[in-house]
């Protein structure tokens, strides 16, 4: 059988948003659940290796890399290098072939969209992506995909979307796209989904936060900054408030590693602490777990019980483990929570009535001041390692935007040796002058660590 036509590949990418991700969270929305642990309650896990789930999922996702790989490296037409044999003699031997790595930086929504570029090149399934000289198929041989602040509005919004193409978030069924910006997100959205005046936006914004913080969890403004992105980025209604960053991995496309493994990071913020210090905790959510490589903490946590008391490595009360806490919007609004871009845009804002444009701005005014433009979580490691994590005895972990220590590319995930990954493609969006698009070897960079 032939490649399919462009248009085929369009209608394909196509029915494939109108599915859209799993609402795992339902009927709580953004709400979490709080309900009796299961008969193996979670556990945290010390970092000495990968997670037994991404074990399995590797064996799975490393052979089905090879036939991407091998039709890119034919179309590279490398001088005295046959991709076709090398790649069939080391099928039974898959660490001898490359494992590859994508990493999206920050910047706000410049590194959204031009990320965006680089993910639609990279894409097999964008029109003439694989026609000799193109890079069509990178995607399609990557394990991971790391994202960060702007960048992780990119990974977030293709996996929150059942990994849609970049077209179709632009273009959407019936040319509705997902990434319909005319509106700010000041303004609130007028397409699609999600046809509401300001008024009833903002009302939905309030209620949705008000239904996590009425089950007795901190909120900050990072969630309504989070469920606010949402509406721009989540083609589903009031922006999916019930979908959850685990629920990824329960979806076809993820459990049948057709994709890469999406990975998302954020800085740690010690209490009290104002200024992020180069060497901060970094902290990783993947669609298993949160946690982070570095020796401060060094543990993670099931993803799926994240906003469950833990102490010590074990479940507080086996009556209260909580789901549904680990929001998709509240993960990349986590990982975003430098809120330049609010701030300006509102700046801008001539068409909300007055009372909302004072009600927002006595609201930044009151969060800056208060230490409260960070993501306060519940703090799954209390007790570990008290030597070196700061926040061992603090039932809340402070996390802030992923580029404050000033690592705007999300390299950190991606090159733990545990990973082994060979090669790393950065698309670095860090300014507005020039975006690069560069080919990084761990080994190179791993001594900045």
């Amino acid at each position: 059988m032939g490649h399919p036509s462009p248009q085929n590949r369009a209608a394909a990418a196509l029915a494939e948003v109108l599915i859209r991700s799993t609402p795992s969270n339902q009927p709580n929305g953004y709400g979490p659940t709080i309900a009796q642990c299961p008969a193996n309650p979670p556990t945290i896990r010390s970092a000495t290796g990968l997670s037994s789930q991404e074990s399995a999922w590797l064996q799975k996702r490393r052979p089905n890399t090879l036939a991407s790989m091998m039709d890119l490296l034919n179309r590279a037409n490398i001088t005295g290098f046959d991709a076709t044999s090398y790649i069939n003699n080391n099928r039974n031997n898959i660490t001898a072939l490359p494992n590859i790595g994508i990493a999206a930086s920050g910047g706000g929504y410049r590194a959204m969209l031009n990320g965006a570029g680089g993910i639609a090149a990279f894409d097999s399934r964008s029109p003439n992506s694989t026609v000799p000289g193109q890079l069509g198929g990178l995607l399609q041989s990557a394990t991971y995909l790391a994202g960060l602040s702007g960048g992780s509005w990119l990974v977030g919004s293709i996996y929150g979307n059942n990994f849609t193409t970049i077209e179709n978030l632009q273009s959407g069924a019936g040319n509705s796209g997902t990434w319909d910006l005319t509106n700010s997100i000041i303004e609130g959205p007028n397409h699609g989904f999600q046809l509401l005046t300001s008024a009833e936006y903002y009302h939905n914004l309030f209620d949705q936060v008000e239904a996590k913080s009425g089950e007795g969890f901190n909120t900050t403004l990072t969630d309504f900054w989070g469920r606010a992105l949402s509406y721009q980025l989540i083609n589903a209604t009031d922006g999916g408030p019930a979908y959850t960053w685990s629920s990824i991995a329960t979806q076809d496309f993820f459990t049948n590693a057709q994709v890469p493994m999406p990975i998302i990071i954020a800085d740690g913020r010690a209490p009290g602490e104002i200024d992020i210090a180069d060497n901060t905790t970094i902290f990783e959510f993947n669609p298993f777990e949160f946690g982070t490589w570095d020796p401060t903490v060094y543990a993670f946590a099931p993803m799926e019980y994240v906003g469950t008391n833990f102490s010590n490595g074990n479940v507080v009360d086996q009556s209260r483990c909580v789901t549904g806490y680990d929001n998709i919007g509240y993960v990349y609004g986590t990982s975003s929570t430098l809120f330049n871009q609010i701030v300006l845009q509102f700046n801008t804002t001539v068409s909300l009535p007055s009372f909302l444009e004072n009600g927002i701005q006595d609201a930044l005014n009151h969060f800056g001041q208060s230490n409260n433009d960070i993501a306060s979580w519940v703090n799954p490691f209390v007790g570990i390692h008290p030597a070196t994590n700061l926040g061992a005895q603090s039932p809340e972990l402070t996390l802030v935007d992923g580029g404050e220590d000033g690592e705007n590319i999300p390299l950190h995930p991606l090159i733990q040796p545990y990973r082994a990954v060979d090669a790393i493609f950065a698309i670095d969006s860090s300014n507005d002058v020039n975006g690069w698009y560069v080919l990084i070897s761990p080994e190179s960079i791993t001594t900045l660590y």
